[in-house]
């Protein structure tokens, strides 16, 4: 049975993925409104200014970002848990047109409020405290090529990543993300 998405849940998801598309100035109440079918009121009902909107929005993205890590099978090797992740990441691509939700906002950093900017930083020391956990489980493994500290090397994937998937959308590709798994694989000897 499919369940139907309330007008709150609507609003939300268009709002994602028009910031996806466009960035935190791309996207206003009125575009809302026509992809939702409401008027604007509607919307200040569920989300008075666009601050509260993108704050929520940021949350849901996040929730359900680290849902999509908990259910990596934690019986996996950290090359396969990096591979699986490495794919979940190329998903946020969609049709090749869209970016990371956080990594989106954080280019617009200077025009968003403290809150949301704090809620993107979570969500960016969140991503590389897992990938940390992998990557130090993977030196151990001797299944992955480490350099520096774990979570050094952590942030510098995370950072390949966001970049990665911003090339791809440049160019029209996968092979940008593509790129950056094959810099993680241990070289066979």
């Amino acid at each position: 049975m499919e369940t139907k998405l309330t007008v709150r849940d609507q609003i939300l998801d268009h709002a994602i993925t028009l910031m996806m598309l466009r960035g935190y100035n791309g996207f206003s109440y009125r575009d809302l409104s026509e992809l939702v079918g409401v008027k604007t009121s509607s919307i200040h009902y569920y989300f008075p200014s666009k601050d509260d909107l993108v704050l929520e929005a940021v949350r849901q993205y996040s929730d359900e970002v680290m849902a999509g890590l908990r259910s990596v099978d934690a019986t996996l090797s950290a090359e396969a848990k990096l591979a699986a992740y490495t794919k979940m990441f190329g998903k946020t691509l969609g049709d090749g047109d869209q970016i990371c939700l956080c990594g989106m906002l954080a280019a617009d950093i200077e025009s968003l409020p403290d809150s949301v900017r704090e809620a993107v930083q979570a969500f960016f020391r969140a991503n590389e405290a897992w990938l940390a956990k992998v990557l130090a489980a993977g030196a151990a493994e001797g299944t992955l090529v480490v350099n520096g500290s774990a979570e050094s090397a952590a942030r510098t994937l995370f950072a390949a990543l966001q970049g990665s998937v911003l090339a791809s959308r440049l160019f029209h590709t996968k092979s940008r993300l593509k790129d950056v798994e094959a810099t993680w694989r241990k070289r066979a000897a």
